[in-house]
């Protein structure tokens, strides 16, 4: 790694289009940027989804820069509901943000938004950071209800359980009751000697797309930018220079330090992989290739008979060269077994009487 990225600051609290109604950072656009900012690390942290990680890792990584792959999880906790930031360390906690993230989606009913109990976390941990998240999140929601003893206890939990995986997160865009925000979390790692970190909500990525933003909020929340008792954000969540953040945070050193070592910490990138079908056997013990070309073939035959009223040799062997052409490519995409599959449950739904669809 770089050794200028000890001294760089690092966004990875990047939220993409895959942020349904809060994000509106295209990754072809974040990937130009890396690229002529010449950006060493950068992390997403889509809020309740993983859907644009693949993506990302793929195109940020083509410019030399290294992905950092997190999500925001919604967390239930004394009737309260709010995000909390996860990033992945390696694999395993990868995998531990996967299986938090569908089960916030497949163990609640469909009308509540998708969510975890916090002892979910207790359940899964290793492998990931956890961070405190914004005044908008968990914690910053039950600081404004005045769960404060509730947080103190948290905070002791996750520290003992998460140990140097714990991180209280200092932000600083001016929102409303940040400030104060900022003084409890600063007063919490002071008494309970958990360490902090600076980092940045990044929802856009000039300055100048404030307004457009704010109307992608509206949107969300189903009101209007006239609204006074709204969600609203600042015109600082734009995706600052390290110049900029180092200023902003000269005050906190310690937490400007873990910031840029943070990167260290992570060493994932979710990588592509070939789809991975399930098994499908002939009565003639042939392969996939063999079974899809044979049956493509009878076909043509069966095709030809019914539709064409004088056999021409001439004109068979076009749709043959054709149909070969075709298999060929087929076959060498590795995409046999899909086809035969997809054939398979046509030729059910046909035997029951099931309409299917006018597909190739």
């Amino acid at each position: 790694m770089d050794k200028n990225l000890i001294k760089q600051f690092n966004h990875f609290k990047i939220h993409s289009q895959y942020s349904i109604c809060q994000g509106a950072i295209k990754i072809d656009d974040l990937k130009h940027y890396c690229k002529i900012n010449k950006v060493p690390a950068i992390g997403l942290s889509d809020s309740a989804n993983l859907c644009g990680a693949l993506e990302f890792a793929e195109n940020i990584s083509k410019v030399g820069t290294q992905p950092i792959i997190g999500t925001q999880i919604n967390f239930f906790f004394k009737e309260n509901l709010g995000f909390l930031p996860l990033i992945a360390n390696n694999i395993e906690g990868y995998k531990k943000i996967v299986n938090l993230s569908s089960k916030s989606y497949l163990e609640n009913n469909s009308m509540s938004d998708p969510h975890c109990k916090i002892d979910d976390l207790f359940d899964n941990r290793g492998g990931f950071t956890l961070l405190t998240g914004t005044i908008n999140g968990l914690f910053g929601k039950l600081l404004v209800r005045g769960f404060e003893t509730e947080i103190h206890e948290l905070f002791i939990k996750f520290r003992d359980h998460f140990k140097d995986n714990f991180y209280i997160e200092i932000q600083r865009h001016n929102d409303e009751n940040e400030k104060e925000f900022e003084n409890f979390l600063l007063k919490k790692s002071k008494e309970l000697e958990i360490p902090l970190i600076a980092s940045h909500e990044v929802f856009y990525l000039n300055q100048e797309m404030y307004e457009a933003h704010d109307a992608l909020l509206c949107i969300g929340e189903k009101t209007y930018i006239t609204e006074k008792n709204r969600l609203k954000y600042s015109n600082q969540h734009y995706l600052k220079s390290s110049e900029e953040m180092k200023i902003i945070f000269q005050d906190l050193p310690e937490a400007l330090e873990n910031n840029y070592n943070f990167p260290y910490r992570c060493s994932y990138k979710p990588n592509l992989s070939i789809p991975i079908l399930p098994n499908i056997k002939s009565n003639e013990n042939l392969s996939v290739d063999e079974e899809l070309n044979d049956l493509a073939l009878k076909g043509l035959e069966n095709k030809y008979k019914e539709f064409v009223f004088k056999k021409n040799e001439k004109s068979y062997e076009i749709y043959h060269k054709r149909l070969l052409h075709e298999l060929n490519i087929i076959k060498s995409m590795k995409y046999s077994g899909y086809f035969l599959i997809v054939s398979d449950y046509i030729k059910w739904a046909k035997s029951k009487n099931i309409p299917v669809g006018p597909g190739r």
